[in-house]
Formats: C-alpha cells, structure tokens, sequence
C-alpha cells in the first residue's frame, strides 16, 4: 500500500510516518512536508498527489498555533487552514485516492457544548471565540470529507482528537500550545531564578491531552478498518486536568519549586472540555501514556531542541 502523510514535518504527521514505515514496512510511505508542497497551492497539491498515487492520505497538515497568536492573527488560523483543506481534499477526489483520514480537531466543537462531549453536538452552537477560525476551518474539512465520501462511494473518514501533544512539539512563545508553554515557562523560570510563573486565568479550566505517538500508533493499526468507521469520530485520552495542575506536573519535572502567579484579567477559556471517545474505542482506540510520562517526554524533546540550537 502507498500512503502519503501530509504535514509530515509535524508533531503528529512526523510521529505517523516514523510509526509506519517501522510497523508496516512493507507499505511505501510518502511523507510530504512543508518544504516539499505548499498545500495552499491547489495546483502544486494536485500534482503531487496524482504523481504520488496513494492509496491513502493521511491529512495531518494544518496551521496550529497557541491560543495567544489565535486572538493576535486569527485569519491565518481561517483561511489558510481552508486553502489547505480544499486543495488536499479536491486532488485527492480528482485523482481517484480510495481512502482518506482527515485530522479534524474537538476545536469544532461549540463553546457551549456539554462534556464529555459526543460527535452529534457538532454544529449545535457558537464555537469558543478565540479558537473561532480553526474551528471554523475544521468544521468545513470534515464537511468536505463527509460530503466528497457520499459523493464518490469511497472511504473518506474524519478523526477528531483533543488536544495533542509530545515529542517535537513547537515550544516557540507565539505559537506553543498549553502543554509545551508550561514546559517552556517553568524551565526558563527555574534558569532566570525566577520566584513565579505566571499563568493564564484563576486555573480551574479542565482541557482534555492526547500524547501524540498513541494517536499514531493507534491510527497505524487500525486504518485498514477505516470503511467501518463513522464519518467523524472522537479520538481522545479520557481523562481531563485543570490547568493548575498542568504546571503542577511540569513544575515538578523541570525543577522549578517557585509558585504560580494567576492572572485573571487574561482568559480561561471555557470551564472543561472533553470529549467522549466511546465510539473511537470500539475501533481499538486505548491511549497508554500517563500525563507526567507525556510530558516528561516532551521535557527531553525540548532539551534536545535547546541543544540543537532550534529555539529561539
């Protein structure tokens, strides 16, 4: 089987590729990274996919930022994510690709949604205002999905995770998510000698994690079933922290024995966010890291990257 991972360069599409080729060896895999296509360029994507000729597109490529750049630029985080998602998804139906995984996000979702939030509140409210436009985009991927799977007869399938992290996650200030600036900020704390970390909001918004290699494990695994699953499924870990006691734990791995400064007059979101993977897990799904272990994990990455001189 050929199977064409797109955002390869990425912390997920990278963690599917390696996953793959090491599990499945005898499948060719086409990692296609940013420096190999730019996605937002219809005819470019077209080419590439007709001359790769998969039988499989995993879509993992997307514009991903942390919640400070979301409000800051939010157009990006819109039309670019639209630009790459129309042009995967019209190449790979106008080139007769069987089979297809797009990686939604629950970021579309609406804010007010009920947790632990199932697939069937999709579309039923205003999305939570500072991931507006990724949400936004995403609702639009999964449309085109479904509606290109009704039109064609083929296996066009969306996932959507929680929110993601592990190894290779981006640490740079304007574009980290949670997990990755807790990790950052209470590093540079215990660096600087500083007393505290200051922390978005009061720190009682639950957000859910999914470590990253789980979901690509899991998605090497179970892809041939892909025609059995639902247009759109949950894939995430289960389980919620508040946001204390993420950098609780990365406290606690870097080092740092400061305190956490909360600044309320910053946003904390909505109070929870997690998603019921019910569905996902009678298709295999069952994630086996542990939040400190994840983390951990990606503590090391981050060393590396400050040891490659890759950060700024």
């Amino acid at each position: 089987m050929r199977v064409l991972i797109t955002g390869a360069g990425g912390m997920l599409g990278s963690g599917i590729s390696e996953r793959w080729s090491s599990r499945r060896p005898e499948d060719d895999v086409l990692a296609l990274r940013r420096q190999d296509v730019d996605l937002r360029d219809a005819e470019a994507t077209s080419r590439a996919i007709g001359t790769a000729r998969p039988d499989l597109i995993v879509h993992a490529a997307a514009v991903v930022g942390g919640i400070a750049d979301k409000i800051a630029r939010p157009l990006p985080y819109l039309l670019d994510n639209l630009a790459v998602d129309r042009a995967v998804i019209d190449a790979a139906v106008s080139n007769g690709v069987p089979r297809m995984v797009y990686v939604a996000s629950a970021a579309a979702y609406p804010a007010a949604a009920q947790s632990p939030i199932d697939e069937s509140q999709l579309f039923r409210g205003e999305l939570e205002s500072a991931n507006e436009g990724y949400g936004l985009a995403k609702l639009t991927g999964l449309t085109a999905v479904r509606y290109a799977a009704q039109q064609t007869g083929l296996a066009y399938r969306s996932i959507l995770p929680s929110n993601l992290y592990g190894p290779r996650d981006t640490f740079a200030p304007d574009r980290a998510h949670l997990i990755a600036s807790t990790i950052r900020k209470a590093h540079e704390a215990r660096e600087t000698g500083a007393a505290a970390v200051s922390v978005w909001g009061d720190g009682t918004a639950r957000r859910e994690f999914t470590y990253a290699p789980d979901l690509a494990d899991w998605l090497v695994s179970a892809v041939d079933d892909i025609a059995a699953w639902p247009s759109t499924m949950n894939v995430g870990a289960g389980t919620d922290h508040s946001i204390r006691q993420f950098y609780e734990i990365a406290c606690e791995i870097v080092g740092f024995d400061g305190e956490l400064k909360f600044d309320v007059s910053r946003p904390s979101g909505v109070p929870q966010r997690l998603i019921d993977s019910t569905i996902a897990r009678s298709h295999g799904w069952a994630p086996v890291t542990s939040m400190a272990d994840g983390m951990r994990a990606c503590y090391d990455s981050y060393l590396r990257q400050i040891a490659n001189g890759e950060l700024r």
